[in-house]
Formats: C-alpha cells, structure tokens, sequence
C-alpha cells in the first residue's frame, strides 16, 4: 500500500507538471490528485515538492528517451523515423485532450533556475534527445556538424510545435510540419549519398 501511494503521487505530479509547470504545481494540489494522505508526502519525500518534481521529471525524461530509440531504430530511414515521432506526438497530444506534452518544457519554461539539480537535468534531457536524432543521421551518412543541426532542428521543431497545437488545440500543424522535417532530412541523406557515389 505504501509503494501504491508513492506511486500515486509521482503519478499525479507528473500529470499536473505537464499542465501546469513547477510554479503552478501545489502540494495540495499533489495530494489531491494523488488522494494520498497528508502525512504520506515528507515520508515517501523527506525532500518536499523539488524531491517530487526531480525524481517525475527523471523518470519522464528516461521513458521519452526509451521511446525515441525504439522509433529511431524501427524505422527504415531517418525520415520516416521523423514522421513516425511526430505521429506519435500528435496522437498523445489528441489523447490528451491537448494536456500532455513535453515533460521538461514546463519546468524550463517556470525558470526554476533555483533548484540546481533540476535544471541539470532538464539540459542533459535535451541533450540526450538531440544526440538520439543526431546519431541516427549521422549513420546514415550526413556529417556530424550536419547532422546535428538537423537534429537540433527536428527536435526545436517538436517542442515548439507542442506549445502551439496546445494553444489552438489541433494535432495538424505538427503533422504538416513533420512532412516538412521529413522532407529535409531524406534530401540530406540523398545529398551526401550522392556526393559519395
């Protein structure tokens, strides 16, 4: 039972992150979402909210992680990994009900400077993500400097596109520009195959 509080509340801070932001994330707010008792919250976390917020934001940041390099590697060619990424964005943004979207974008965006550990966390996060997509391009022959331009590109283009659908709530501009992305990715795998034959 006690493991299912815990769990209940990591859930719930993890939800109410993605909607809120640190800044508009209470504890009372926790516990309400959570139905956890008061005195469950300094004893699962002695360390409070940031406590919380770290270990949510960690987790989200692995679990976002594990599903790009299941895409990245399933897919036939970077492109179609591209589309296939911003797909599956769409669709958790539908299911969503326009809710959900980047795990570490509210955070960054709540300038929660202040709080080291998270802010470390939230730069490797991006770091990781962009490495994923540029690994990926650069196996398939674009140059590294390239290569990481466009996965810097491809992933700005992701997290900007999340805000917006968010604000019109419609999934169908992300889709529209991920054909775009798609687009200059194949033509940079084309380029350099061509310019290696």
């Amino acid at each position: 039972m006690a493991n299912d509080t815990r769990t209940r509340m990591l859930e719930a801070t993890g939800r109410l992150l993605r909607q809120r932001g640190y800044h508009g994330t209470s504890l009372n707010d926790i516990l309400a979402e959570s139905g956890a008792p008061r005195g469950s919250l300094y004893f699962h976390f002695p360390g409070g909210k940031d406590q919380l917020v770290i270990e949510v934001t960690r987790a989200s940041v692995a679990e976002v992680a594990t599903k790009l390099r299941e895409q990245l590697a399933a897919a036939k060619s970077p492109d179609v990994a591209v589309r296939r990424i911003a797909e599956a964005t769409a669709e958790m943004l539908k299911a969503s009900d326009y809710q959900r979207s980047c795990p570490v974008a509210p955070v960054v965006l709540d300038s929660t400077t202040d709080i080291p550990e998270l802010t470390e966390l939230c730069r490797q996060a991006f770091e990781e993500w962009i490495d994923l997509f540029r690994d990926v391009f650069a196996k398939s022959g674009i140059p590294d400097k390239r290569a990481r331009s466009l996965a810097m590109l491809v992933e700005a283009s992701l997290e900007g596109m999340m805000v917006i659908c968010r604000a019109i709530r419609d999934h169908k501009p992300l889709l529209a520009v991920a054909d775009e992305l798609a687009t200059v990715v194949k033509a940079a795998v084309a380029e350099r195959a061509g310019s290696s034959a």
